[in-house]
Protein backbone atom coordinates (compact mmCIF):
# COMPACT_ATOMS: atom_id res chain seq x y z
CA UNK A 1 0.00 0.00 0.00
CA UNK A 2 2.43 2.80 1.23
CA UNK A 3 1.66 6.45 0.67
CA UNK A 4 -0.19 7.96 -2.36
CA UNK A 5 0.07 4.84 -4.25
CA UNK A 6 -3.36 5.90 -5.63
CA UNK A 7 -7.13 6.18 -4.77
CA UNK A 8 -8.84 2.61 -4.86
CA UNK A 9 -5.99 0.49 -3.75
CA UNK A 10 -7.23 -0.31 -0.02
CA UNK A 11 -9.73 0.66 2.94
CA UNK A 12 -9.20 2.80 5.61
CA UNK A 13 -12.13 1.94 8.41
CA UNK A 14 -12.51 5.29 10.49
CA UNK A 15 -14.56 5.36 13.54
CA UNK A 16 -16.11 8.84 15.60
CA UNK A 17 -15.93 10.37 11.61
CA UNK A 18 -18.42 12.78 12.28
CA UNK A 19 -17.32 16.28 13.83
CA UNK A 20 -15.33 18.49 11.33
CA UNK A 21 -13.31 19.29 14.43
CA UNK A 22 -12.95 15.69 15.40
CA UNK A 23 -9.66 13.45 15.06
CA UNK A 24 -11.84 11.04 13.12
CA UNK A 25 -12.99 13.22 10.32
CA UNK A 26 -9.43 14.40 9.96
CA UNK A 27 -8.11 10.91 9.34
CA UNK A 28 -10.64 10.39 6.89
CA UNK A 29 -9.29 13.04 5.31
CA UNK A 30 -5.98 12.40 5.38
CA UNK A 31 -6.46 8.75 4.41
CA UNK A 32 -8.09 9.86 1.51
CA UNK A 33 -5.44 12.39 0.82
CA UNK A 34 -3.01 10.00 0.97
CA UNK A 35 -4.54 7.51 -1.46
CA UNK A 36 -6.79 5.04 0.55
CA UNK A 37 -11.05 4.52 0.07
CA UNK A 38 -11.99 5.44 3.70
CA UNK A 39 -15.19 4.14 5.29
CA UNK A 40 -16.55 6.34 8.21
CA UNK A 41 -18.33 5.26 11.08
CA UNK A 42 -20.19 7.27 13.11
CA UNK A 43 -23.87 7.05 15.20
CA UNK A 44 -24.30 9.77 13.97
CA UNK A 45 -26.02 9.33 10.88
CA UNK A 46 -26.49 12.75 9.49
CA UNK A 47 -23.32 14.40 11.12
CA UNK A 48 -21.17 11.17 9.12
CA UNK A 49 -23.41 11.76 6.02
CA UNK A 50 -22.36 15.30 5.82
CA UNK A 51 -18.48 14.37 6.61
CA UNK A 52 -18.21 12.00 4.35
CA UNK A 53 -19.07 14.57 1.47
CA UNK A 54 -16.98 17.03 3.15
CA UNK A 55 -13.67 14.80 2.35
CA UNK A 56 -14.97 14.14 -1.00
CA UNK A 57 -14.89 18.08 -1.54
CA UNK A 58 -11.46 18.50 -0.68
CA UNK A 59 -10.79 15.17 -2.30
CA UNK A 60 -12.11 15.07 -5.52
CA UNK A 61 -12.56 11.31 -7.19
CA UNK A 62 -11.72 10.03 -3.27
CA UNK A 63 -13.92 6.42 -2.78
CA UNK A 64 -15.64 7.58 0.38
CA UNK A 65 -18.79 5.99 2.20
CA UNK A 66 -20.55 6.98 5.22
CA UNK A 67 -21.82 3.78 7.85
CA UNK A 68 -23.78 4.16 11.09
CA UNK A 69 -22.34 1.86 13.88
CA UNK A 70 -23.02 2.49 17.23
CA UNK A 71 -18.95 0.95 18.26
CA UNK A 72 -20.83 -0.28 21.32
CA UNK A 73 -23.71 -2.50 20.39
CA UNK A 74 -21.80 -5.88 18.89
CA UNK A 75 -25.12 -6.31 16.00
CA UNK A 76 -24.62 -3.04 15.24
CA UNK A 77 -20.92 -3.13 14.79
CA UNK A 78 -21.35 -6.79 13.26
CA UNK A 79 -23.88 -4.76 10.50
CA UNK A 80 -21.68 -2.56 9.93
CA UNK A 81 -18.57 -4.72 9.08
CA UNK A 82 -20.88 -6.52 6.61
CA UNK A 83 -22.28 -3.68 4.64
CA UNK A 84 -18.59 -2.08 4.17
CA UNK A 85 -17.90 -6.17 2.67
CA UNK A 86 -20.72 -5.22 0.52
CA UNK A 87 -20.09 -1.78 -0.37
CA UNK A 88 -18.23 -2.05 -3.18
CA UNK A 89 -14.75 -0.34 -1.55
CA UNK A 90 -11.50 -2.55 -1.40
CA UNK A 91 -10.44 -4.84 0.83
CA UNK A 92 -9.83 -3.16 4.10
CA UNK A 93 -6.50 -2.57 5.00
CA UNK A 94 -6.51 -0.42 8.32
CA UNK A 95 -8.52 0.30 11.11
CA UNK A 96 -8.46 3.63 13.33
CA UNK A 97 -10.77 3.24 16.22
CA UNK A 98 -11.09 6.65 17.14
CA UNK A 99 -14.66 6.83 18.68
CA UNK A 100 -14.65 8.34 22.22
CA UNK A 101 -16.67 10.03 24.73
CA UNK A 102 -15.46 11.82 28.09
CA UNK A 103 -16.45 11.44 31.71
CA UNK A 104 -15.37 14.09 33.77
CA UNK A 105 -16.95 12.72 37.27
CA UNK A 106 -14.93 11.60 40.16
CA UNK A 107 -14.47 8.46 41.32
CA UNK A 108 -16.53 8.75 44.24
CA UNK A 109 -19.36 10.52 42.27
CA UNK A 110 -19.68 8.46 38.66
CA UNK A 111 -22.46 5.57 38.85
CA UNK A 112 -22.25 2.46 37.45
CA UNK A 113 -24.44 3.24 34.49
CA UNK A 114 -22.04 5.97 33.46
CA UNK A 115 -18.89 3.96 34.12
CA UNK A 116 -20.19 0.75 31.65
CA UNK A 117 -20.61 3.36 29.39
CA UNK A 118 -17.70 4.73 28.97
CA UNK A 119 -15.69 1.47 29.14
CA UNK A 120 -18.52 0.41 26.50
CA UNK A 121 -17.46 3.34 23.55
CA UNK A 122 -13.91 3.57 24.47
CA UNK A 123 -12.59 0.02 25.24
CA UNK A 124 -15.24 -2.71 23.80
CA UNK A 125 -15.76 -0.52 20.96
CA UNK A 126 -11.99 -1.05 19.74
CA UNK A 127 -12.71 -4.78 20.76
CA UNK A 128 -15.83 -5.09 18.63
CA UNK A 129 -14.89 -3.31 15.51
CA UNK A 130 -11.02 -5.20 15.60
CA UNK A 131 -12.71 -8.83 16.10
CA UNK A 132 -15.41 -7.89 12.86
CA UNK A 133 -12.69 -6.17 10.37
CA UNK A 134 -9.62 -8.07 11.56
CA UNK A 135 -10.44 -11.57 9.05
CA UNK A 136 -11.31 -9.17 6.65
CA UNK A 137 -7.62 -8.22 7.15
CA UNK A 138 -6.32 -11.30 7.17
CA UNK A 139 -8.08 -11.95 3.89
CA UNK A 140 -6.72 -9.11 1.95
CA UNK A 141 -3.12 -9.69 3.27
CA UNK A 142 -2.79 -6.44 4.95
CA UNK A 143 -3.30 -5.04 8.40
CA UNK A 144 -2.83 -2.12 10.14
CA UNK A 145 -4.91 -1.11 13.39
CA UNK A 146 -4.22 1.91 15.56
CA UNK A 147 -6.59 2.58 18.84
CA UNK A 148 -6.99 5.73 20.59
CA UNK A 149 -6.21 5.94 23.98
CA UNK A 150 -5.09 9.01 25.59
CA UNK A 151 -2.26 10.59 28.51
CA UNK A 152 -5.00 10.16 31.10
CA UNK A 153 -4.36 6.69 30.78
CA UNK A 154 -0.77 7.24 31.44
CA UNK A 155 -0.92 9.93 34.70
CA UNK A 156 -4.69 8.85 35.70
CA UNK A 157 -6.37 12.03 34.88
CA UNK A 158 -5.71 15.54 35.38
CA UNK A 159 -6.65 16.70 31.65
CA UNK A 160 -10.37 16.84 32.15
CA UNK A 161 -12.06 13.41 32.10
CA UNK A 162 -11.32 10.99 35.47
CA UNK A 163 -10.99 7.92 36.66
CA UNK A 164 -13.37 6.18 34.65
CA UNK A 165 -11.88 7.00 31.39
CA UNK A 166 -8.39 6.47 32.53
CA UNK A 167 -8.98 3.42 33.07
CA UNK A 168 -11.41 2.99 29.68
CA UNK A 169 -7.94 4.22 27.79
CA UNK A 170 -5.53 2.29 29.76
CA UNK A 171 -7.58 -0.83 28.68
CA UNK A 172 -7.30 0.01 25.64
CA UNK A 173 -3.28 0.02 25.85
CA UNK A 174 -3.52 -3.64 27.29
CA UNK A 175 -5.83 -4.25 24.28
CA UNK A 176 -3.65 -3.32 22.22
CA UNK A 177 -0.48 -5.11 23.15
CA UNK A 178 -2.77 -8.49 22.84
CA UNK A 179 -4.01 -8.04 19.82
CA UNK A 180 -0.38 -7.12 18.77
CA UNK A 181 1.37 -10.53 19.93
CA UNK A 182 -1.83 -12.49 18.78
CA UNK A 183 -2.10 -10.63 15.04
CA UNK A 184 1.53 -10.45 14.30
CA UNK A 185 1.58 -14.03 12.94
CA UNK A 186 -0.64 -12.40 10.11
CA UNK A 187 1.70 -9.28 9.23
CA UNK A 188 -0.97 -7.12 11.20
CA UNK A 189 0.49 -4.48 13.30
CA UNK A 190 -1.40 -3.08 15.96
CA UNK A 191 -0.42 0.02 17.81
CA UNK A 192 -1.77 2.49 20.12
CA UNK A 193 -2.04 6.72 20.18
CA UNK A 194 -2.23 8.72 23.33
CA UNK A 195 -2.89 12.00 23.02
CA UNK A 196 -2.75 14.71 24.82
CA UNK A 197 -5.30 18.10 25.26
CA UNK A 198 -6.75 18.51 21.98
CA UNK A 199 -8.66 20.76 20.43
CA UNK A 200 -11.83 19.42 19.46
CA UNK A 201 -15.64 19.47 20.65
CA UNK A 202 -15.24 15.96 23.20
CA UNK A 203 -15.43 18.22 25.84
CA UNK A 204 -18.43 19.23 25.48
CA UNK A 205 -19.87 22.20 27.78
CA UNK A 206 -15.91 23.29 28.43
CA UNK A 207 -15.07 26.89 29.28
CA UNK A 208 -13.28 29.34 27.65
CA UNK A 209 -10.99 29.70 30.50
CA UNK A 210 -10.84 25.81 31.69
CA UNK A 211 -9.80 25.40 27.56
CA UNK A 212 -7.23 28.01 28.19
CA UNK A 213 -6.29 26.41 31.20
CA UNK A 214 -5.53 23.00 29.63
CA UNK A 215 -2.96 24.37 27.18
CA UNK A 216 -1.31 26.44 29.43
CA UNK A 217 -0.56 23.16 31.24
CA UNK A 218 0.73 21.69 28.21
CA UNK A 219 5.00 22.77 28.54
CA UNK A 220 4.38 23.48 24.36
CA UNK A 221 1.78 25.95 25.83
CA UNK A 222 -1.18 24.87 23.25
CA UNK A 223 -3.54 22.31 22.65
CA UNK A 224 -2.93 19.96 19.84
CA UNK A 225 -4.68 20.22 16.47
CA UNK A 226 -6.79 17.31 14.96
CA UNK A 227 -4.61 16.52 11.93
CA UNK A 228 -1.84 16.61 14.16
CA UNK A 229 -2.87 13.32 15.41
CA UNK A 230 -4.51 12.25 12.41
CA UNK A 231 -1.24 12.60 10.43
CA UNK A 232 0.43 9.50 13.59
CA UNK A 233 -2.35 7.43 12.88
CA UNK A 234 -2.09 7.50 9.21
CA UNK A 235 1.44 6.33 9.37
CA UNK A 236 0.94 3.97 11.73
CA UNK A 237 -1.38 2.68 8.90
CA UNK A 238 1.66 2.82 6.59
CA UNK A 239 3.83 0.12 4.96
CA UNK A 240 6.17 2.68 6.41
CA UNK A 241 5.41 1.55 9.93
CA UNK A 242 5.14 -2.19 9.19
CA UNK A 243 8.02 -3.13 11.96
CA UNK A 244 6.40 -1.03 14.86
CA UNK A 245 3.60 -2.55 16.71
CA UNK A 246 2.00 -3.56 20.51
CA UNK A 247 3.64 0.34 21.16
CA UNK A 248 2.00 3.38 22.71
CA UNK A 249 2.89 6.60 20.90
CA UNK A 250 2.53 9.51 22.76
CA UNK A 251 1.24 12.69 21.47
CA UNK A 252 0.83 15.09 24.28
CA UNK A 253 3.43 18.26 23.83
CA UNK A 254 5.10 16.93 26.46
CA UNK A 255 2.47 16.33 29.13
CA UNK A 256 3.75 13.41 30.05
CA UNK A 257 7.45 12.56 29.04
CA UNK A 258 8.85 8.62 29.86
Amino acid sequence: MGYGTGVGTRTAVVTGASSLKGIGYNAALRFAREGWAVAMLDINEDGVRTAAQAVKDEVPGAQVESFVANVADPASVEQAAQAIKESGLPPVGALANIAGIPSPKGFLEIGLDEWNRVLAVNLTGSFLLGQALVPQMIEGGYGRVVNMSSVTAQHGGGVFSKTSYAAAKAGVLGLTRGMARELAQYGITVNAVAPGVVDTEIRIGSSDETERALAEAVPLKRQAQPWEIAALVCWLSSEDSGYITGCTHSINGGTYIA
